[in-house]
C-alpha cells in the first residue's frame, strides 16, 4: 500500500464491484460511494475530490443534470464523469458514435508519461459526438504503430476526453479498461495516473500496485523459467484447443455453416459458454479474429481450411507422444480423415487420377477449388509429422500424391507464381502440362513458394526420385540469386527470410556444399541479426518496390488491406503469424542439419521467448495458453498495429502459429528435428505408381 494515499478520501459513485473502485481500494484509498451523482454532489465538501462511473456504458448514458453538474462546479469538486448524455455549454449529437477502426489519441502533453500523437488501444468504443477546443484524447482513425504519423488533420476525430469548468469529462468508458482489454497496459496507466492525479490534487501521483489485466504473458521477461517450462507451454497450447471449443461438434455445425457463410467474412462472436466441444472428425475453426468487444470477448473465425487440419493434426499427435496422452492421438486421426476423406477438400476431380488436378487439396471448405502450394505445403507436412508421431501409415498415398501433384503443376523453375494460387477449372481447361512448361516464370517469394521446395527435397531423400532435387535445387538457386534486392515479400521481409530457411536446411541434408551451407548461413544471418535479447525476432520491412502489403501510406489506407504489424524498421515487435512460428520450426531443422551453435542458441532463446509469451488467462478460457499475432518486446505486452484488420495484433490461428509453435517445441523436447523424426515414414512403396498416374511414362 502507497502511504501517500492512504486514508486520502475520494467520493465515489458507481458499483464496488467495478473496476476503477477496486483499483482505487486496493491502492489505499478511503473511498465513500453514493449511488446517484446527485446525491453525492449534494453531499461531498467543495474542494473535494471524486469519480462518476457509468456503470450501463454502452447501453445507456450516464444522466447527470444540469442543476447537479452546476453544483459540482460552483463547488469547485475535482470531478472525473463519463460517458453523460448532456452536458452545460456542451452541444452533443443524440447518437453516439462507434468505433470500427479508430484508436484512441493523444492530443496534449498534459499526461507526463504519454507524448502527443500517441496511439492507444480502446476496443469496440462507444463515444459521445461533441465539440470540444482542447480535447486530450482523441478518437479518430490514424495510422502508425504507436505514434499517428500523419496527425489527425485529414480525419474525424472526436473527444475521448477534456478538461472543461475544472472538470474531467470522458465522452466514452475510460474506466473499462480492463473489462474492455485496453491496451497497451503501460499507457492506460498512465492515463488514470493523470485522471486520479486530477482528481486527489496530488500531480506526482503514481500506481504502486500492478495495473490489472486478464489477459497477460505467463513469464516476464527476468522470471526464471521452470525446469518443466517447455512441457508446460505444450500441454497448456494443446488444451486450448479443447478450452477454446474450436473442434466442431455436430450440435453446432449449422450455426458454423452459417457464420463462414461464402468465407469472406466468417467471423462472429464466440459460441456460448456451454456448447459441446467435437472430436476432429468434423475439422477444427481457424482461432480468433483481431477485434475485441467492450465486454471483453472476442470474434472466432468459422472457416475451414485444410491446411489447419493437417498442422493440428501435426500437434496433436507430436504433443500426445510426448506427454502419453491417447486423446489427442484420436484427435489428430480424426482431423487426418476429415481433410483427406469426409470433407469438400479432396473429392471430384481431385480424386480422379485421369484429371490434371488429382492429388491436390482444396484450400478451404467454401473455397475447394482454389489451390496455394503453400498451404497444400504446410497441409502435407502437418500429416508427414502426425504420421511419424503415431507410427501411422493410413495416408502415406495420400501424402505422396499430393507432393507430386503439385511438382508437376509448378514450371521448369519451380515456381508457381500467381501468389502460389491456382484455380481448378483453369487446371483442368489447359492441363498440368502447360503450367509444367512455363519457361518465363520466375518468383522468388519464398513466402508463397518456398516450402512446396521442401516437401520436394523430403520426398526426393525417401524414394531417390531425381527431377524432386533437380526442381527443388534449382527454383533455391535461382532464388538465391536474386536475395536479397529480387526478392518480393508480402508482409515484411522478415518473414520471407523465415520462409527460406527450412528448404536451405533440407538442401544441406541431402547436398552438403560449401555452396549451400553459404546460402543457409546468408539467410539465418540476416534473420538473427533482429533477434533480440529475448530472443523476440523483430519484424522488418522491405524494399517497398517489391513488397505486396507494405505500412500504410496515409490515415485512410490503415485497415484496408493485409498490413504489417509495425510501420518503421526498429519498431519492437515480434510476429508469430507470419515470422516467429515459422523461424522457429526452420531455426530448429537448419541446427539440426548442421550442428551450427549459433543457430541452436538462437532455437533456444526463441523457445525461451515463446514460452514466455504465451498467453495466461483465467478469465478467458478459449485465450489461455495461446499466441497471439503481436508482441512488443519492449513493452512486454500485447500490442502493434492493428491495420491487417481481422488479422491483426489480436488474433490467434490454430493452425499457423499455435501448431508449429507447439510442434517444434516437442521436437526440442525430445532432442531432434522435423527430418530426423520423419525419417522412416514409409513413403517409397507409393512412387512407382504415382509417378506412373501422374507422368505416364516419364
Amino acid at each position: 500500500m502507497c502511504s501517500c494515499v492512504e486514508n486520502r478520501t475520494i467520493y465515489f459513485c458507481g458499483s464496488e464491484q467495478g473496476e476503477v473502485y477496486q483499483l482505487l481500494k486496493n491502492e489505499g484509498f478511503k473511498l465513500e460511494r453514493f449511488d446517484s451523482p446527485e446525491k453525492m454532489i449534494e453531499q461531498v465538501p467543495g474542494g473535494s475530490g471524486a469519480v462518476i462511473i457509468c456503470d450501463t456504458y454502452p447501453v445507456s448514458l450516464l444522466e447527470i443534470s444540469p442543476e447537479t453538474y452546476e453544483l459540482a462546479k460552483q463547488k469547485k469538486i475535482r470531478l472525473y464523469l463519463e460517458y453523460p448524455d448532456k452536458l452545460s455549454n456542451v452541444n452533443m449529437e443524440k447518437e453516439t458514435f462507434h468505433a470500427s477502426l479508430e484508436r484512441g489519441v493523444i492530443t496534449s502533453d498534459k499526461l507526463k508519461k504519454l507524448k502527443s500523437m500517441d496511439i492507444i488501444g480502446i476496443n469496440d468504443c462507444y463515444t459521445r459526438v461533441a465539440k470540444i477546443d482542447d480535447p486530450l484524447i482523441v478518437l479518430a482513425r490514424v495510422a502508425g504503430f504507436d505514434q499517428a504519423e500523419y496527425g489527425i488533420d485529414d480525419v474525424e476525430n472526436y473527444p475521448l476526453l477534456c478538461e472543461k469548468d475544472g472538470m474531467l469529462i470522458a465522452f466514452t468508458k475510460l474506466s473499462n479498461f480492463r473489462t474492455g482489454r485496453y491496451e497497451p497496459l503501460a499507457s492506460w496507466q498512465s492515463v488514470w495516473e493523470y485522471i486520479i492525479s486530477f482528481v486527489t490534487g496530488d500531480s506526482d501521483f503514481v500506481f504502486s500496485t500492478e495495473w490489472p489485466s486478464d489477459v497477460k504473458p505467463t513469464y516476464t521477461s527476468e522470471q526464471s523459467l521452470p525446469a518443466n517450462a517447455g512441457k508446460n507451454m505444450i500441454s497448456r497450447g494443446l488444451e486450448w484447443f479443447f478450452n477454446g471449443c474450436f473442434f466442431i461438434d455436430s450440435s453446432w455445425k449449422e450455426l458454423q455453416l452459417a457464420r463462414q457463410g461464402d468465407g469472406l467474412m466468417p467471423v462472429a462472436r464466440a459460441l456460448p459458454a456451454d456448447s459441446k466441444v467435437g472430436n476432429g472428425s468434423m475439422g477444427i475453426l481457424e482461432g480468433h479474429a483481431s477485434n475485441i468487444y467492450y465486454d471483453g470477448e472476442q470474434d472466432f473465425r468459422y472457416w475451414l481450411r485444410a491446411d489447419v487440419q493437417g498442422e493440428v493434426a501435426f500437434a496433436l499427435a507430436s504433443g500426445g507422444e510426448l506427454l502419453n496422452n491417447p486423446t489427442y492421438e484420436k484427435v489428430s486421426k480424426n482431423l487426418m480423415e476429415y481433410v483427406l476423406k469426409n470433407s469438400s477438400f479432396r473429392t471430384g476431380k481431385r480424386i480422379d487420377p485421369s484429371s490434371s488436378v488429382y492429388g491436390l487439396i482444396g484450400w478451404s471448405d467454401t473455397h475447394p477449388y482454389v489451390f496455394y502450394a503453400d498451404d497444400n505445403a504446410r497441409l502435407v507436412l502437418g500429416l508427414i509429422g502426425a504420421s511419424a508421431f503415431m507410427d501411422y501409415d493410413r495416408w502415406n498415398k495420400e501424402i505422396v500424391e499430393n507432393i507430386l501433384a503439385n511438382f508437376r503443376l509448378s514450371n521448369v523453375n519451380g515456381f508457381f507464381g500467381n501468389g502460389g494460387r491456382l484455380e481448378e477449372p483453369q487446371v483442368l481447361e489447359k492441363g498440368w502440362q502447360y503450367y509444367a512448361k512455363r519457361p518465363e516464370l520466375m518468383n522468388p517469394h519464398p513466402h508463397f513458394e518456398s516450402w512446396m521446395w521442401a516437401c520436394y527435397l523430403w520426398l526426393y531423400d525417401r524414394t531417390g526420385y531425381q527431377p524432386l532435387l533437380e526442381k527443388a535445387e534449382k527454383a533455391i538457386r535461382l532464388t538465391m540469386e536474386n536475395y536479397p534486392d529480387g526478392w518480393k515479400w508480402t508482409n515484411g521481409i522478415q518473414q520471407e527470410r523465415a520462409r527460406m530457411i527450412l528448404p536451405l536446411a533440407w538442401l544441406v541434408r541431402v547436398q552438403d556444399t560449401p555452396e549451400h551451407r553459404e546460402w543457409l548461413d546468408r539467410v539465418v544471418g540476416r534473420l538473427l541479426e533482429n533477434q533480440q535479447f529475448s530472443g523476440a525476432i523483430r519484424e522488418e520491412l522491405g524494399n517497398s518496390s517489391t513488397g505486396t502489403f507494405g505500412k500504410a501510406k496515409s490515415n485512410k489506407d490503415y485497415g484496408v488491406t493485409e498490413a504489417p504489424l509495425i510501420s518503421h524498421n526498429g519498431d519492437p515487435v515480434a510476429d508469430m503469424l507470419y515470422t516467429s512460428n515459422f523461424a522457429f520450426f526452420s531455426l530448429n531443422e537448419a541446427a539440426r542439419a548442421t550442428s551450427n551453435p549459433k543457430y541452436k542458441e538462437a532455437v533456444d532463446k526463441l523457445s525461451d521467448f515463446l514460452i514466455r509469451i504465451q498467453v495466461k488467462s483465467e478469465k478467458y478460457a478459449h485465450l489461455d495458453g495461446a499466441w497471439y499475432r503481436a508482441f512488443d518486446y519492449n513493452r512486454w505486452d500485447y500490442w502493434a498495429s492493428n491495420a491487417d484488420h481481422g488479422w491483426g495484433a489480436w488474433s490467434t490461428l490454430t493452425g499457423w502459429i499455435q501448431s508449429w509453435i507447439i510442434s517444434t517445441q516437442v521436437l526440442i523436447e525430445d532432442d531432434t528435428s522435423f527430418w530426423e523424426k520423419t525419417k522412416n515414414v514409409a513413403v517409397e512403396p507409393y512412387m512407382d505408381e504415382a509417378t506412373q498416374i501422374m507422368f505416364g511414362n516419364k
